[in-house]
């Protein structure tokens, strides 16, 4: 008997990419033929060295690939190789929207959203109230960091659409009875998951110095197959 082999996404650079800044830097994991969601993962602030290429956001990646769905992560706009100039938030929701058109043309799929930290907040910001959007994962949602502050008061326009966050509960941007205050306008659904023993970056602490980038990949994987049907992972991921 033929063993079955295990789904692995393959990586294609995108050059067609392009928001109101320019060309945007882009990879695309390519999902299976018979996927039924496209996810887009945005990075953190790229004036921490954020880049498509941050763990984080590798392991968001991989947690909806590994379902055989076909994930777009791109660098904002004056990151990287993409075209303009950081813009503090405010042309990044135009990036994120322009990866959403994207996927949508390409696909024609509902899509699912990911953002880490600066990513979260601008991500959740374009996705609020896009009916193409069926899920919204936060991750190390900033509440105040390196001097900006971030605001959620958009989140009552999301409306019913399944939502989760993630965080450390030592993440030293986000205390976390500071960003329960903000998720309690959030509607429902949402899960709320704090990981024991982690700060921002999902990284170990003195007292549990171990990564729990895994335990936040596990996270978003029971929520990906509880709340969308997708019961049967195909394998690792890219």
């Amino acid at each position: 008997m033929t063993e079955a082999v295990p789904f692995r996404a393959q990586l294609k650079t995108i050059d067609d990419l392009r928001g109101p800044a320019g060309r945007l830097e882009a990879i695309l994991n390519t999902g299976t033929d018979d996927a039924l969601y496209a996810a887009v993962v945005a990075h953190p602030h790229p004036l921490g060295g954020g880049t498509m290429h941050n763990k984080v956001v590798y392991h968001a990646a991989k947690a909806f690939s590994s379902f055989g769905l076909p994930v777009l992560r791109f660098n904002f706009r004056g990151t990287g190789l993409s075209e303009g100039v950081h813009d503090d938030g405010r042309g990044e929701v135009s990036d994120v929207r322009a990866a959403l058109d994207w996927m949508d043309a390409r696909y024609g799929l509902p899509l699912l959203f990911a953002g880490f930290s600066f990513g979260s907040n601008v991500g959740l910001r374009a996705c609020c109230g896009d009916a193409r959007v069926r899920g919204l994962v936060g991750l190390g949602l900033p509440v105040r960091a390196e001097g900006r502050d971030y605001s959620y008061r958009f989140l009552p326009g999301c409306g019913s659409v399944p939502k989760l966050f993630i965080s450390g509960d030592h993440d030293e941007f986000s205390p976390r009875g500071a960003l329960e205050a903000e998720l309690v306008a959030a509607s429902e659904p949402k899960q709320i998951v704090w990981v024991a023993g982690a700060d921002h970056f999902f990284a170990g602490t003195a007292d549990s110095p171990s990564s729990k980038l895994e335990v936040m990949n596990a996270a978003m994987r029971s929520w990906i197959a509880k709340e969308f049907g997708l019961g049967s992972e195909l394998g690792p991921g890219a």
